[in-house]
């Protein structure tokens, strides 16, 4: 029988390593619950090279699709009438993630042990989102949990289609500038250095861009590990800038500035808005509550900004809309009236799922558009580059010729 060594945690948090026995995780993890714990994280000793352990089921990654299809599929189950523990611990067994297979078990005993299916979830904020708990809590309260569940895996869904959307109109560009600089490098580390030969054996006057050329070119050949290093550290460098508030505010300033990024940077947020406000308001979950979920959703803190002030406004007593209707610099003015009108005729989750179809449809064309600007763009920047490095390495040769 293979052994697991194993990391499990009881109710008061306590910690246990070890090493069991067991026929599979999944046996492991009921000897683990009839002992008070659950299982954290588990790997077949058998499997472990090197020292190399359990260390994939701890940090592997939950894709937006699996929590997707795992919505979509335990509203089914629940529908059918099986008892929640149990639905939980079937997609534990079809889920090929290690780390997601230990989040559903562990789920499924904290149920067992009396906690309610939200609560649960609780303990696994990196996993299921605050939107994802508001909208199981509100089923969970209006005894809609499959209704929420359904509503949870459209959410999803939706929200994955438009990141992909926007990602996708990246790809094109981001693998023309990276063939950009690996060919740059290419010359001036290989045709660059027998040019310069030429040069110094006609022993003539070079131009300032051709200097400069050979000046990079020199460096790279003579110091190509330095340079590798500070290429990494450059790119390092800025990763981890973006990563800090100024780094992320600077660049949240910057995409709404841009002419043709701004305009799919505002659409994305207003359709992104509609859908998450839209979804949870739909579910029951308090309009403060909402809005603070929606908050936490969106990136540019523009727009987080933008929310927190309808919190307060809402907490006034005022109308939402006013806080959109105020900020059509950032928000199409279109959401602020449409959302005017659904709170006059009391279906504002409905004209917000409107508002969220016609953005989200927008923004697959802000794409589409994106990609056909981009091209010519491209072009011309690259064309620039080329005719730079033709005109640095061709003008010493004119000059040649132009002496005699």
């Amino acid at each position: 029988m293979p052994v697991f060594t194993y990391i499990a945690k009881n109710m008061a948090g306590e910690e246990q390593k070890g090493s069991r026995e067991a026929k599979d995780k999944f046996e492991l993890a009921k000897t683990l619950r009839r002992d008070g714990f659950t299982l954290i994280g588990a790997e077949d000793k058998g499997r472990v090279k090197k020292g190399f352990s359990f260390s994939i089921t701890l940090f592997s990654r939950i894709s937006v699709a699996e929590r997707m299809l795992f919505a979509r599929n335990l509203s089914v189950m629940v529908a059918a009438g099986l008892p929640l523990a149990r639905s939980l611990e079937i997609l534990s067994h079809e889920s090929r993630n290690a780390k997601f297979q230990s989040v559903l078990l562990s789920v499924a005993a904290s149920i067992s042990r009396g906690a309610n299916f939200s609560q649960s979830l609780k303990e696994f904020p990196k996993v299921f989102s605050s939107l994802f708990i508001a909208m199981v809590s509100s089923g969970e309260k209006t005894g809609k949990l499959e209704e929420s569940l359904k509503l949870i895996a459209f959410q999803l869904k939706r929200e994955y289609d438009l990141r992909r959307k926007v990602r996708g109109a990246m790809i094109y560009p981001s693998v023309i500038i990276v063939a950009m600089i690996a060919i740059a490098a290419l010359m001036l580390v290989f045709v660059v250095p027998t040019l310069i030969s030429t040069f110094k054996d006609l022993n003539i006057e070079l131009p300032l861009l051709t200097r400069i050329v050979i000046g990079i070119s020199d460096f790279m050949v003579n110091n190509l590990i330095l340079g590798l290093l500070m290429i990494l550290i450059f790119i390092f460098g800025i990763y981890f800038a973006a990563k800090t508030k100024k780094g992320h505010d600077f660049i949240d300033a910057v995409l709404l500035k841009l002419p043709v990024i701004s305009g799919l940077v505002k659409i994305n947020n207003a359709a992104r808005t509609c859908r998450t406000f839209g979804s949870l308001i739909g579910a029951g979950v308090d309009v403060l509550e909402a809005l603070e979920i929606t908050k936490d959703v969106l990136q540019n803190h523009y727009y987080k900004n933008i929310l927190e002030e309808a919190r307060g406004v809402v907490e006034k007593g005022e109308p939402i809309s006013k806080t959109f209707i105020q900020n059509s610099k950032h928000y199409p003015s279109l959401v602020g009236e449409m959302m005017a009108i659904g709170e006059e005729t009391g279906k504002l989750s409905d004209m917000l799922h409107r508002l969220a179809v016609f953005y989200e449809s927008e923004v697959g064309q802000a794409t589409k558009d994106l990609s056909t600007i981009i091209e010519p763009v491209l072009m011309i920047i690259i064309g620039a580059v080329v005719g730079l490095f033709a005109v640095s390495m061709i003008q010493p040769l004119y000059n040649i010729v132009g002496a005699f």
